[in-house]
């Protein structure tokens, strides 16, 4: 049986500029996923700096921390079978030129820093960027109707 998780995706402000906030639910939950939290923010720098602190003193922090901070974020927390591998899938390679068509960033993102998206990469760094975003009576629980189990 796979392990049902939760991981965090958020729209970053090119792809909630572009209008494509339905476009990117709609996959996630067409793939199976629910949606348990969301809420539309601004990064402030502080806080955008903090959130990317494991890339601080990289080559592409700062063009990162700029766009993050450059506009509203829609973040959200996807939960599931496998969450985190399939919301790796579905929104495909960091950089738009090698991420696959049929992808979220290789249909819409424009470079590596507006790649319309971003996902945790592992459980560990799911739990850490989701307390980021929600508080945990801010999550909810549910099943879809499909998977609810009905007496006979």
């Amino acid at each position: 049986m796979t392990e049902k998780q939760r991981t965090l995706l958020f729209i970053k402000p090119d792809g909630v500029m572009r209008g494509l906030i339905g476009e990117i639910i709609q996959r996630v939950e067409r793939k199976g996923l629910i949606i348990t939290a969301i809420k539309l923010v601004k990064f402030d720098r502080q806080k955008a700096e903090e959130f990317y602190a494991v890339h601080k003193g990289k080559p592409f922090f700062e063009a990162l921390v700029e766009h993050v901070t450059s506009g509203p974020i829609l973040a959200m927390v996807a939960e599931g079978p496998e969450a985190v591998m399939v919301v790796r899938k579905l929104i495909g390679k960091t950089s738009p030129f090698e991420a696959e068509p049929g992808t979220i960033r290789g249909d819409f993102g424009i470079n590596v820093t507006k790649n319309i998206v971003h996902a945790s990469d592992s459980v560990e760094n799911a739990e850490r960027e989701i307390k980021f975003f929600f508080k945990e009576d801010e999550i909810l629980s549910y099943e879809k109707p499909t998977e609810k189990k009905f007496a006979v």
